[in-house]
């Protein structure tokens, strides 16, 4: 699927601002981006949350921010997480003064060696 062909096909029922995003991708100018973060290993992302009732997409607020932890997806005040830093790996970010709109909770390593670095480990869910 290209992305000239995803975003023709499904974005026609996006709330306007995604719709924006959506249309966006298909610049030159974006795909330029796109190509340039690419050798960074990045990508692009649109910031979106969905209606809980009807699933309908959504623009995620400034003042939420998308949390993965346990492989599950949750949406948490984004000051709430901002004091929680050392918990969290930023993993998607826009521009809002500075700050992350999407993290992972990790975990410390109990077995790792006391040499400065701890392994990076995301947050598992508990196992029965």
């Amino acid at each position: 699927m290209t992305t000239a062909t995803a975003t023709q096909r499904n974005a026609l029922g996006l709330p306007p601002a995604l719709r924006t995003a959506q249309a966006a991708m298909q610049s030159a100018e974006v795909q330029e981006m796109l190509c340039r973060l690419s050798a960074h290993r990045l990508g692009i992302c649109m910031p979106h949350m969905h209606d809980e009732n009807t699933g309908e997409f959504q623009p995620l607020p400034d003042q939420l921010m998308q949390v993965e932890a346990g492989l599950e997806v949750s949406f948490r005040p984004a000051v709430a997480i901002a004091k929680q830093a050392g918990r969290f790996l930023p993993v998607a970010w826009v521009w809002r003064d500075g700050l992350s709109m999407a993290v992972c909770e990790m975990v410390q390593d109990e077995d790792a060696q006391d040499d400065g670095e701890s392994p990076v480990k995301h947050k598992m869910p508990p196992r029965n």
